[in-house]
């Protein structure tokens, strides 16, 4: 006979949840497992909102569980530790992002990609390793085993911190792999959302030549003034995108939305590369012809492993690097998921969990 969420295990949580597909989160009870011997547990203090949390509410890719309790941009602080850990100890602040679990046998794990095993558990709607369902960050409480954890520094400030968890490496990694790091690179990054502006800081720290490509002209003022990026281009005006035709040696895409592929290519010198970190709910067209003409590549990217996450979150401490947030109390969550939909932030959302969820509770 199966349990209900509050009876699965014995650590008693809280959080906030959607019951069934597209459904608003409202207040929920759970449990969470016991602590196990590699098992930290953490109070948590932040999670912000990345817009793969409004897919996976309405169900856009088919792998969501109900209820379902988002969340995988987590910071906390460490409260319990398994016998057996030894990375962490209780007062740690910490950090989970998109997995928690994962085969640690296989070759993409043996070489710190757990983010590709074939069987990566996701923070919240996945399958545990006990079978039972998992539940994000939009929560008062999380188990799970350390090697899942990464540390954040103490110059690094917490709200600030949980965006890089997930909008932080899935921008860091492809720049580093691609070796579009190198100081005097010009870089594109279309879309100045969540994704695209933490792309463009990392990015100016690393020296590269930024130009920013959007469909928004308002963005021109905030991508070059506020965010240091060199150059704007609107990508509709056909002459702008005429005049910078062959100058980029990398372009990261950040959009999620269906778009055109060709006129980026276009903007690409030869033997350059278009990577894809955006998650359009439907197929984009690929024109072979300019790609062969060039010699040019396409290529995806899916957040990284937890050496490099670590590695990124040491880099964004070490530069003053932080995503630009606005932080907000639980019970704004609904709202804040409408305005993400309109693209209306700048440019993530982070719930003050610690001081905000409790006082929903008797909702």
């Amino acid at each position: 006979m199966l349990k209900n969420p509050e009876e699965e295990h014995p650590k008693k949580a809280f959080g906030w949840a959607a019951r069934v597909q597209s459904e608003v989160l409202s207040p929920f009870k759970f449990s969470r497992r016991a602590t196990g011997e590699k098992d930290v547990a953490v109070k948590v203090l932040y999670c912000g909102i990345c817009h793969s949390d409004v897919h996976m509410i309405n169900n856009d890719w088919g792998l969501s569980y109900y209820p379902l309790v988002p969340g995988h941009e987590i910071v906390g602080e460490v409260n319990e530790v398994g016998s057996k850990v030894e990375k962490f100890r209780v007062g740690d602040k910490i950090g989970v992002g998109f997995i928690v679990g994962s085969c640690r046998s296989c070759e993409n794990c043996a070489n710190n990609l757990e983010n590709y095993c074939p069987n990566y558990i996701l923070t919240y709607s996945s399958k545990d390793y006990d079978g039972t369902i998992t539940y994000g960050g939009y929560s008062d409480i999380l188990v799970v085993n350390e090697h899942f954890v990464v540390h954040i520094p103490e110059k690094l400030p917490l709200d600030a911190a949980a965006p890089l968890l997930c909008a932080g490496i899935t921008v860091y990694s492809p720049l580093r792999y691609f070796e579009l790091d190198k100081p005097g690179l010009h870089l594109g990054v279309v879309g100045l959302g969540g994704l695209g502006h933490t792309a463009v800081k990392f990015a100016k720290v690393m020296g590269v030549k930024v130009t920013v490509i959007s469909t928004s002209p308002h963005k021109k003022k905030e991508a070059m003034e506020n965010l240091g990026a060199n150059s704007f281009l609107v990508s509709y005006e056909q002459d702008q995108l005429e005049a910078a035709m062959g100058t980029m040696d990398g372009i990261i895409d950040t959009v999620s939305a269906p778009h055109s592929l060709l006129p980026l290519i276009g903007l690409l010198k030869s033997h350059a590369k278009l990577i894809l970190v955006g998650l359009p709910d439907k197929p984009l067209e690929l024109p072979v012809f300019p790609l062969i003409l060039g010699r040019k590549a396409v290529a995806a990217s899916c957040i990284e492993g937890m050496q490099e996450t670590q590695e990124m979150i040491n880099f964004a401490a070490q530069h003053d690097l932080k995503p630009d947030i606005e932080v907000i109390p639980v019970d704004y969550v609904n709202t804040a998921m409408e305005r993400l939909a309109k693209g209306d932030v700048k440019y993530r959302f982070v719930i003050d969990i610690e001081n905000t969820l409790k006082a929903t509770s008797e909702l």
